[in-house]
């Protein structure tokens, strides 16, 4: 069983919106921080956003922020989802579903690829100009 399962990728144009969920399951997810991290073609994978365990004070990249919003949704499987909305070209890229369990405070997150245990295998979002 894939514990974390992306979905809700597309082809959108400039200034759409889309909803990308991630279904956490075979383990607690509900105790650990999650993030969405996105790869373009030729590039490092980068951080998009993070939100603890808790749901509380979740965190953004500077890119992202103000157009991307991330929520968690702790029930029997853990659920997250990243509301993107005012798309751009540049936000094209495939995009992965993360869980780290070195990360259990209640207000922790991270930025940092190495510090997440469990990976999606990634849902292609593609923004037209």
């Amino acid at each position: 069983q894939v514990p974390l399962v992306e979905s809700g990728g597309g082809v959108v144009q400039a200034g759409d919106s889309l909803r990308l969920s991630c279904t956490a399951s075979g383990r607690t997810f509900s105790n650990y921080a999650m993030g969405w991290f996105r790869q373009a073609p030729g590039k490092d994978r980068d951080f998009v956003a993070a939100i603890p365990f808790s749901g509380l004070n979740p965190y953004y990249a500077d890119s992202v922020k103000g157009r991307f919003t991330i929520s968690r949704d702790n029930g029997e499987n853990t659920m997250m989802y990243l509301q993107m909305n005012s798309l751009k070209p540049e936000d094209t890229a495939v995009y992965y579903c993360a869980a780290t369990t070195q990360l259990r405070g209640r207000f922790s997150w991270s930025s940092a690829v190495n510090d997440y245990d469990y990976w999606g295998q990634g849902t292609q979002v593609t923004v037209s100009s």
